[in-house]
């Protein structure tokens, strides 16, 4: 007989983990978003309480969450990427196992619904890395960090939006061109847009790029309309450059 388990306060048992955290759970929903936010490329530790790169991703599920609600007829799940560490920490790729282990939960819950990830920096690496898992359709990428050696293969039927604010000095937008080609060039549906004037902390413009993000992942689950210029650009082939440094524009 094994001895007394641990349990934490919030009914959460010592020594696991669980990756997925839910901010909306409708009954029955039709679709999910699921949100992940940035790291280290190194960091075996747990993120702290206080975790700035979460905290900034929340006004991305808010957004998410307000203009889903807006939405006649369809239901929405929101929920959020817990880490096990702060880092990517090499071959680990921690944060991707995360998402991976998200997505499993997630489809063990809901069924087989689809998907659509939201990441900034390192968490739109391990969205993109994640996204060959069956529910999601379609990753919107912020800022994401695309070394140039990041496979690109799994990515084939996906759907892929990037944007980049063109004063990003942490995730350089042109690692973002380089990946987006390779992924269109691997059969991935690919669109860019530049977010003008801002740079990597999503700080400058950030209305614009909550509802951007937001509104292109409504898009992408087909609860929205999809902007013509990111359509026309979702359906080119091959390394074909065009549609990848769309302007985004700002809220009227």
């Amino acid at each position: 007989m094994g001895g007394p388990v641990a349990v934490h306060s919030s009914g959460e048992v010592a020594g696991t983990h669980r990756p997925l955290a839910w901010r909306v759970l409708p009954p029955s929903p039709d679709a999910a978003v699921l949100v992940l936010h940035g790291g280290r490329e190194i960091g075996t530790e747990p993120p702290p309480l206080l975790n700035l790169p979460g905290l900034r991703m929340r006004p991305f599920a808010k957004e998410v969450e307000r203009e889903a609600a807006e939405v006649d007829g369809r239901s929405l799940a929101v929920g959020t990427v817990r880490y096990r560490c702060r880092g990517w920490n090499g071959v680990r790729a921690d944060a991707a196992r995360d998402a991976e282990a998200a997505l499993s939960d997630l489809a063990e819950q809901l069924g087989p619904v689809p998907t659509v990830l939201i990441g900034h920096s390192m968490g739109g690496r391990a969205a993109l890395r994640a996204a060959a898992h069956p529910c999601v359709l379609g990753v919107v990428a912020l800022a994401p960090w695309c070394p140039r050696d990041e496979p690109t293969a799994h990515l084939r039927g996906r759907s892929v939006v990037m944007l980049h604010g063109d004063r990003d000095k942490v995730t350089t937008p042109g690692d973002t061109d380089l990946f987006a080609l390779q992924a269109r060039d691997h059969g991935a549906r690919v669109a860019g847009y530049r977010v003008l004037g801002s740079g990597h902390t999503l700080m400058r413009r950030a209305g614009d790029w909550h509802h951007g993000a937001a509104a292109l992942a409504l898009a992408l689950l087909g609860m929205g309309p999809l902007p013509e210029e990111a359509e026309a650009a979702l359906a080119l082939q091959g390394r074909d450059p065009d549609g990848l440094h769309i302007p985004l524009g700002g809220r009227h």
